[in-house]
Order: C-alpha cells, then sequence, then structure tokens
C-alpha cells in the first residue's frame, strides 16, 4: 500500500500531551462539558436533511441517520471513499497547504518551516522531475546490478528495512519490503525498547489477494502482472513480460507463508523473543548476519518475532528462488515505491493499479494534495506545529480535556458497577485506568529535524533521505528509555489512537473540530460524536487486546480465570453479531478480524452515554428539532460514520482492516438499551436483539 493510501484510510479519531487521572476529574471541568441550552435551541449541530424519514430506525439505523445523505452524495472523483471523517480530512489537507505556501513566503534558510516549503515546492516542480528523467534512480539500481552472491542479496534487502509497520497502535500489518519493523516498547519489559520483525514482501494489500479463488481476486492478480511489467519497461528494463512473471510468482509464493489479518492480531502469538544467533537455525535461508549489517541491526542482540513461520518461510525463499528474480524483484519494488518522485508516466502507472483497480478511484488527486501528504509524512510534526498555532486554540484544548476526563470518570464508575468482576480484577482494572496518559492535540515535546537534510529541486533525493530519516530516528530508540509522552500521529491527522503498551491515548488536533467537535452546538451531539470516538480509546485499554496488558503496559494477565471467561465469552458473541453482516453477497465481515474495534465501539459508546448523562448533573436533556436528547446522541453517533466507498475499497477493506465498514458501526447502537427506549425499537424489526443478546463487555 503505498503513502498517500495509508494516510487516507487513516481517518476517523483523536490525540496530545497531559496526564489525566480520577483525581483529575473536578467541579470545574465538569461544568466546561456542560451543555449550552441556547446553542441547542438555535437549530445547529445534526444534519438532519440527511435523515431518512422512511427508514425505521429499528431496521437499519445507518439509514435512517443517513439515508438521504447517502442518495445525494457522489463521492468526488479523486477518492475512494467520501464521508464525514474524508470531509474533515479534506478541509485540513486544504488549511496545510495554505500554511506550507505562507512558510514558503516567509520563512528563513535552515528553519523547519523552510525544510517544509522546500520539501512541498520539490515536489510540486513536476517539470524538473520529468527533466531528470531516471537519472536520480540511476545509482540505486546500479547498486541491485551489483549483487553477486547470497550474501550480497541479504545486505541489499537490509537495506530496504523500514520503521513502516506498527502491531498495537495503528495495527497497520503491512510493508511491501520483504520485512518490516516496528521499534516499541517490549511488551515483557516495557521499560525498553525492542525491535519487533514482521512479515512483508507483497506488492498488493495482503495474502489474499494471491490466493483467494473468487474471480474478482484472480482478475486483480491478471492486472497486478502487467502493472509489474509496465513498471519495468518504463524504467527500460529489458524482458520485462517474463520478469513480471517470475517477480508475481515469487510475491505469491511469499503469500503462502504468510499469516492471516486474524492471526497477526493475536498478540499471545505474536510475542516471540529470539536472540540474533538464533536466526540462522530457526529462519536458515537467508545470511542474516548479512542482512542485519544491511539494515544497521548488526550489534542488536534480540528481536521479537511476530509471525515466526512467515519469517521462517521467507528465508527459505531467499535460498532457493533463483538471484536474478531477486534482483528484478528489488528492481520493481524500488521503482514502484519511488514512483511519485519520478517522471509522471510512472506516477500514472501506480495510480492506475493501486489506486484505481485496487480501490476503484477514478482520478488521481491533484499534485498539490499529494504535496501536502508526502510532506506530511516527511516532517509531519514540523507542519503540526503550524496547524496547531491556528486551528487549535487553547480552548478547545481545554474543553477536549475537560470531556475526556469526564469519560474516564464515567468509565471508573462502569467499572464498579460490574457484577461479575472480582474485587481483585476491579482493583487492577481502576489502577490501570488511573495510570492511563492522555494527550490531546499535540505531543508534549516535538520531533526535532534538524538533522534532515531537504534540498530544494530534488524531489527524489528529499524523499530517500525523509525515509532513512525517519528509520534512523527509530533505531535511535533501541537502548534508551521508553517514552511515555511519544506521539505515533500527526497533530493534522483526523484519527485517534490507544497505545496498548504505553498504556496511553493520542487524539490529534485534526479529529478535534467540527462535525466532531464543535463549540457552537449543544454537547450532547459532541458526546455522540467525538465523545464515542474517546470513549472508544478508552475501551481499546479494556478490549480483548488491551485487557492483556497491565497498569505499566506489561503483556501480564491481571484477570481472575472466571473473569477472563465472561469476557471472552461475550467476545464471541459479537464476533457472531459481526460474523453476520454481509456488505456483499460473496463476502462478510471477519468478526474475529475485527473484534478489538467492535468491543472498543460497543464499550466506548456506552462510556459516552455515560457521560453524557453525567454531565448534566441532573438538568433536563435538550431536544432539538423534534428530537430527544437520546436521539440527538444517537444520531451523532451513526452521522458521525457516515460514509460512502466505491466497491474495491469497501472489499478492501472487509479483506485487510481491522475496522468494521462503516454502517456496521454505526449499528453499534442495537447493543445500548438506552437507544431501544430512545427510538421505540421492537421485536420484529431487523436490528433487535431481546436484552440478553445485547453485548455488555464493560
Amino acid at each position: 500500500m503505498k503513502r498517500n493510501e495509508r494516510a487516507a484510510l487513516l481517518q476517523t479519531m483523536i490525540a496530545c500531551a497531559a496526564t489525566l487521572s480520577l483525581v483529575a476529574l473536578t467541579l470545574a471541568a465538569l461544568a466546561a462539558v456542560r451543555p449550552s441550552l441556547a446553542v441547542a435551541t438555535a437549530g445547529k449541530g445534526l444534519d438532519f436533511a440527511g435523515i431518512d424519514r422512511t427508514v425505521a430506525p429499528g431496521d437499519d439505523f445507518f439509514r435512517y441517520a443517513n439515508g438521504s445523505w447517502f442518495a445525494k452524495t457522489e463521492i468526488p472523483a479523486d477518492r475512494f471513499a467520501w464521508g464525514t471523517g474524508a470531509q474533515m480530512a479534506e478541509l485540513t489537507l486544504k488549511r496545510t497547504d495554505e500554511l506550507i505556501h505562507a512558510a514558503d513566503a516567509s520563512s528563513a534558510a535552515g528553519t523547519e518551516p523552510r525544510k517544509i516549503a522546500d520539501y512541498y515546492a520539490s515536489y510540486m516542480d513536476a517539470a524538473h522531475i520529468e527533466q531528470l528523467g531516471l537519472t536520480p534512480l540511476t545509482p540505486l539500481l546500479r547498486e541491485i546490478d551489483t549483487i553477486k552472491d547470497r550474501a550480497a542479496l541479504a545486505r541489499a534487502l537490509g537495506g530496504t528495512l523500514r520503521a513502516d509497520v506498527d502491531v498495537l497502535n495503528s495495527t497497520n500489518f503491512y510493508t511491501e519490503n520483504v520485512f518490516g519493523l516496528w521499534v516499541a516498547q517490549d511488551l515483557s519489559d516495557p521499560t525498553h525498547y525492542s525491535p519487533f520483525l514482521l512479515q512483508g514482501g507483497l506488492g498488493m494489500p495482503d495474502r489474499d489477494y494471491y490466493l483467494s479463488p473468487s474471480a474478482k481476486m484472480a482478475d486483480i492478480r491478471t492486472q497486478y502482472q502487467a502493472h509489474i511489467a509496465a513498471v519495468l519497461a518504463l524504467a527500460h528494463i529489458p524482458g520485462s513480460g517474463e520478469k513480471a512473471k517470475a517477480i508475481f510468482e515469487l510475491e505469491r509464493r511469499i503469500a503462502e507463508v504468510h499469516v492471516s489479518r486474524a492471526e497477526s492480531e493475536e498478540v499471545l502469538k505474536g510475542n516471540n523473543h529470539w536472540s540474533a544467533a538464533e536466526f540462522p537455525q530457526r529462519a536458515p535461508g537467508l545470511d542474516w548476519p548479512a542482512y542485519f549489517a544491511g539494515a544497521g541491526l548488526a550489534q542488536q542482540r534480540e528481536f521479537v518475532v511476530w509471525q515466526p513461520g512467515a519469517v521462517t518461510g521467507i528465508s527459505a525463499l531467499a535460498a532457493s528462488v533463483p538471484l536474478e528474480t531477486w534482483k528484478d524483484y528489488l528492481r520493481f519494488h524500488l521503482i514502484d515505491q519511488l514512483s511519485g518522485y519520478l517522471p509522471k508516466a510512472f506516477m500514472a502507472e501506480e495510480f492506475a493499479f493501486h489506486q484505481k483497480v485496487l480501490s476503484g478511484t477514478p482520478e488521481q488527486q491533484p499534485r498539490w494534495k499529494r504535496a501536502v501528504e508526502e510532506t506530511n509524512a516527511a516532517l509531519g510534526e514540523a507542519v503540526g506545529k503550524l496547524y496547531v498555532a491556528k486551528y487549535f486554540p487553547p480552548a478547545e484544548k481545554a474543553r477536549a480535556e475537560a470531556m475526556v476526563r469526564n469519560l474516564v470518570a464515567a468509565f471508573a464508575t462502569r467499572i464498579d458497577r460490574l457484577d461479575w468482576m472480582a474485587p481483585a480484577t476491579r482493583a487492577k482494572a481502576k489502577a490501570k485506568l488511573s495510570a492511563l496518559k492522555v494527550g490531546v492535540g499535540y505531543p508534549d515535546h516535538w520531533r526535532d529535524y534538524s538533522g534532515l537534510e531537504v534540498v530544494r529541486g530534488e524531489a527524489f533525493g528529499n524523499a530517500r533521505r525523509a525515509q532513512l530519516f525517519d528509520y534512523h530516528y527509530n533505531l535511535g530508540k533501541l537502548g534508551r528509555p521508553v517514552d511515555r509522552g511519544e506521539w505515533v500521529m500527526t497533530p493534522q491527522l483526523v484519527n485517534a489512537v490507544n497505545l496498548p503498551a504505553m498504556n496511553s491515548l493520542n487524539f490529534p488536533a485534526a479529529i478535534l473540530q467540527p462535525p466532531n467537535f464543535d463549540p457552537q452546538r449543544d454537547a450532547v451531539m459532541d458526546y455522540g460524536a467525538i465523545g464515542a470516538v474517546i470513549g472508544h480509546e478508552i475501551s481499546h485499554s479494556f478490549d480483548d487486546q488491551g485487557a492483556l496488558f497491565d497498569a505499566s503496559g506489561k503483556l501480564q494477565n491481571w484477570w481472575t480465570q472466571s473473569d477472563f471467561a465472561h469476557f471472552e465469552a461475550a467476545g464471541k458473541r459479537l464476533i457472531e453479531q459481526y460474523d453476520a453482516y454481509h456488505p456483499f453477497p460473496d463476502i462478510s465481515v471477519n468478526g474475529r478480524q475485527t473484534l478489538s474495534e467492535n468491543i472498543a465501539d460497543v464499550a466506548g459508546l456506552a462510556d459516552s452515554f455515560d457521560g453524557w448523562r453525567l454531565s448534566l448533573h441532573g438538568d433536563p436533556a435538550p431536544t432539538l428539532e423534534g428530537f430527544s436528547g437520546e436521539q440527538l446522541f444517537f444520531l451523532s453517533f451513526a452521522q458521525t460514520w457516515r460514509r460512502k466507498s466505491r466497491e474495491p475499497a469497501l472489499r478492501r477493506q472487509v479483506v485487510t482492516d481491522g475496522h468494521s465498514p462503516a454502517e456496521y458501526r454505526a449499528d453499534t447502537v442495537r447493543n445500548l438499551d438506552a437507544w431501544y427506549d430512545a427510538f421505540k425499537v421492537v421485536p420484529g424489526q431487523k436490528l433487535y436483539l431481546a436484552p440478553p443478546d445485547r453485548v455488555r463487555v464493560w
């Protein structure tokens, strides 16, 4: 998956830096999130015209809340999906573009704003990139030409390793390189960082694209092989057709040894510590000392191997597949990954397959949007400084922090009310919640980009240097104490994250904006929207994965046997609930693959509903446009998840993503008793669940 695709997929949640605890919940904080009835009567806050009142809420709540919007909305030609998150991301892109232009006009040489402006301007200079042609690529291709034996191959493969995967935070298991690196706190001892090695090597998003017997996947495979041949031909590499067949066959064999996405999410299966000396015996074939030397990890004594079978299988292929096929594989992936910094024919070919075929996007994004995304990827926190200075005032940060405190308190109350939980487990759950570190808007301290060289006019060189700068930044963590204030998202990203091994949350500034978070409307709608996102992220600390980590972030079972059995039983029922959703006749949601996110959706929505009720202090709930406060809460939640996707993109999400499609996330409401009361949902309606069948995880 290309960088701009990953950025587009990550649109919907929260982030900054302030330690929040239960003792911080004060009357003043609660007052800060108290509803404003004057705003409510102004008629603001929801898209009432987007509701389809011909649909019964109990039959299809997503269509009821969004049906009229859905019917009249066209997905922009340069996007594979459109909805609330994409609208916020689009606005943020435009704002960031304006900030970069302002930096170009005013910043001094050597400053971060100047680096931002120069990186952006270099990418935008398409004429110069066209003029250079393949010149920037030539030295790298010559390096591949010099590979004469398996040791040199291993060093070259090691040289492609990047810190481009993330097991627990963004749950990104994909890398186009043969292996991916995640540098994070060790799960068995979270006081230090460890290097996690993950499976990789595929040009398509997942093993299913290579192995599925479906006709659609077979057609995509044919188009991918043609894409490989086209890229090689554009680079004037002879025999492109035959080489494309061999490269594809190598990737197909890599896919055969890959672990499924659902299995990759099983933390207890992934926490495998191997010493560097063990690799040649456990995964024979690849020259591991040469690989680690090429990766700059020759001195590292221990690794965490997340998918041991895949690492062993790929290592064997490094010895058995012809050397020339591996060299062609390296050439193709080098060119394909850097196509955005090459002449327009390469960019057009990259778009034609990776976005048009895989996502169904009809038109390529304007160059300025791609320039913003690439600049964000290279200098993310430097750009974030500019963004928060203009678009995230202290008052909004304080308002968001007050809401977080309220929701943490509401979650604590929910823990206290659990009649099935043993006192020992409850005490440890409360301790973990009290230790939770929450960042809102932006990090406590910013990354230093002084070591990154950016040269105006060197788009290709800037990209390579930025990749290596980020990689070495991550390698530099090894051997240092863990920084719990570290952020994994930039302030200008419309998203949010729970970091289980750090027991912390990031809520970026860009998600804390209308329509998610709006100072001009009643708080009930904020609770239904951003409140559910905040509750979702808090709940991740107690989902099927988060519940395995204690207050310090250590992978350690702190549950009694009977309590965990209760928790697992609730998860099983949720798996069955989501397995029954069929976005297409031939494909269903994978309840196991999406379990963590589904648990967080259910628990987070319940937490936010409780937090909203707490914020009322016993006052009457507001009404608006004939809707009660409870109805406004659930409508706001469902409208947050409004999203219209192109068919290939939705199929890809179901295969590769840990999140359920948006309409089924909106249907989370069917597990909350308050929703039934609010909309008078009765037996016989499609979403109705009898009280014993409603999943209550927390």
